[in-house]
């Protein structure tokens, strides 16, 4: 699921796009003011909707905040002001397109598209599991933290696919055998255990939680 960060200060405006954006099957997280987007920076969504006009800060400043921490996430500068400087200057610091305002919502959601299609062609959306700060891309066995790649073995990649399709499930030890080694596995159960310990090594920010005597979880953040 493609995660879109909505950054517009009219209250109104910002719920009417998160609706129409949310329709598209969309993860959207919406701001109301630059501060709050800035401390969201770090949380590499796969495309910014950013208002030239906030409140607190120069959006300019938060989209050299945002190419600083993702120089390639796609950006769509919203603006009241239909110049044709506020455009140029948006372009040149890595915005991917410009809309005036008033527009339709409709015709947001067709650039949204169009920039990630453009952008992630090669990465089908239902291929992509959000594990935040990291994202899984089950038909490259990929998992990327920011730009970073995680390295991870065939079983480590196996177990993390298994628990991220079952979040919130509480998985046995069993379950996790049979999937990972096969139902003709004859080694210790304990195997599961190093194999988490691992993974919890490599990818520290998943919440991956023992339950005692059975299995293990993972809980969404």
């Amino acid at each position: 699921m493609f995660r879109v960060f909505l950054v517009e200060d009219e209250v109104n405006l910002n719920n009417i796009l998160v609706s129409y954006l949310e329709k598209e099957g969309w993860e959207v997280r919406s701001f109301y003011d630059g501060q709050s987007a800035l401390q969201a920076v770090e949380e590499h969504p796969h495309l910014w909707i950013l208002d030239i006009m906030l409140p607190d800060i120069d959006g300019y400043q938060l989209l050299r905040s945002i190419k600083e921490a993702s120089p390639d996430v796609p950006v769509i500068f919203i603006s009241a002001r239909d110049a044709d400087l506020d455009r140029i200057i948006g372009l040149e610091m890595g915005s991917d397109d410009y809309l005036a305002k008033p527009f339709s919502p409709r015709e947001l959601v067709i650039r949204v598209h169009r920039l990630l299609e453009r952008v992630y062609k090669s990465t089908p959306e239902n291929s992509l599991i959000n594990l935040y700060p990291y994202v899984l891309d089950e038909d490259r066995r990929m998992v990327l933290k920011g730009k970073e790649k995680i390295e991870l073995t065939s079983k480590e990649f196996d177990l993390l696919q298994f628990f991220a399709r079952r979040k919130g499930q509480a998985l046995s030890r069993e379950q996790i055998i049979n999937h990972v080694w096969g139902a003709d596995y004859v080694g210790s159960d304990r195997s599961v255990d190093d194999l988490v310990r691992r993974l919890r090594k490599k990818m520290p920010d998943l919440r991956i939680e023992t339950i005692y005597g059975f299995g293990y979880r993972m809980t969404a953040k």
